[in-house]
């Protein structure tokens, strides 16, 4: 372990720092959600060199290279499953800890799965230096609004749909929407590199691939995560995962069955006490979670609150949740589990 963190200062590296979800980490360092002594931004040979202004202070950015994490004491990756593979557990070697936002580690046993509103004991496994594993967006974003209700009535079943936008795709996916957009308008032919079709005023089934069993990875990812994190290989999960043409923040509607009877009421106050959770549930007004309401924002919005007319009465409630999937479903989560390991050992 490095001596470095259980001081005020840790040397902090973000590999993917050019990345939507790279930018997102920056961001919140800058916003002094730790503060690091220095700070080291990786990215690919491309990009090394150029310059990145950080809280005033210009910050080159760096290749990754044989000795590149020493003397680094939390390394925040977002570079993709091929790269973490690599270069995670050199950085780990080197005495950081590694907080990766790939799936390469998700459901390795020995690495904890971590939603620090969830389960933060998960990391309490960890005796030094290790790799954690930052879950997926939609999986973050249905788990901060679903454990609290599973914590008091028990989750037996639950069916998600996502509504899942550009930013899930990353930086470039985002820029293609809007460049569709802009083409549009403009009466030009629609640029459609990253997905193959045209997004603008469309959805289509999530561009993860597709298994034999007919489930794509995103939704497979939800109902291994899932049960990882609950610690609950019995829990039922189905998903059905869409890309909508919005820039940013992922929509969830969720229906839940339960084991034990929960009310609406009961569910609300619960909701309301929950960490991480921001009710939005305003029948009169129709007022419930958007994405343009959760996008750049911490908390995952709920809503929609109302029981499920197919099960008896309190054995089942619908949800319909909003969270911004760079923030909440990526860098505020791999932050606060930054924290958590820093307070621990500052303990």
């Amino acid at each position: 372990m490095q001596k470095d963190l259980g001081q005020d200062r840790p040397t902090i590296a973000v590999v993917g720092a050019t990345g939507a979800v790279g930018a997102e980490f920056v961001s919140l360092l800058a916003a002094q959600a730790i503060r690091p002594g220095r700070l080291r931004l990786f990215a690919s040979a491309r990009s090394a060199g150029k310059r990145v202004e950080v809280g005033g202070q210009g910050i080159d950015i760096e290749a990754l290279g044989p000795g590149c994490f020493d003397a680094v004491d939390i390394a925040f990756f977002s570079a993709g499953k091929g790269v973490a593979t690599v270069w995670a557990p050199q950085a780990v070697a080197s005495g950081a800890w590694v907080i990766d936002n790939s799936s390469a580690f998700r459901m390795d046993p020995a690495v904890p799965l971590v939603i620090p509103e969830v389960n933060a004991a998960a990391l309490d496994a960890c005796a030094g230096p290790s790799i954690v594993a930052v879950p997926n967006c939609s999986t973050i974003v249905a788990l901060v609004a679903v454990t609290p209700l599973h914590a008091v009535a028990r989750v037996k079943r639950m069916i998600i749909s996502t509504y899942q936008a550009a930013s899930g795709a990353g930086a470039a996916a985002m820029r293609e929407l809007e460049s569709q957009a802009h083409d549009f308008v403009h009466g030009r032919p629609l640029q459609t590199d990253i997905f193959g079709r045209q997004y603008l005023f469309n959805c289509f089934s999530h561009n993860s691939a597709v298994g034999e069993s007919g489930y794509n990875e995103e939704e497979a990812k939800i109902l291994y995560e899932t049960r990882k994190i609950w610690s609950d290989q019995s829990v039922r999960v189905t998903a059905t995962c869409v890309r909508v043409p919005v820039l940013r923040a992922h929509c969830e509607s969720i229906a839940l069955e339960f084991e034990r009877p929960l009310t609406e009421g009961r569910a609300r106050e619960i909701l309301a006490a929950a960490p991480g959770v921001e009710l939005v549930d305003d029948r009169a007004r129709n007022a419930f979670p958007e994405p343009i309401i959760a996008a750049g924002r911490d908390p995952v919005l709920v809503g929609r609150i109302r029981s499920d007319w197919s099960l008896e009465p309190g054995m089942g409630l619908q949800l319909f949740v909003a969270g911004d999937q760079i923030r909440i479903g990526a860098a505020l989560t791999g932050v606060r589990i930054a924290q958590r390991i820093m307070s621990r050992v500052c303990a």
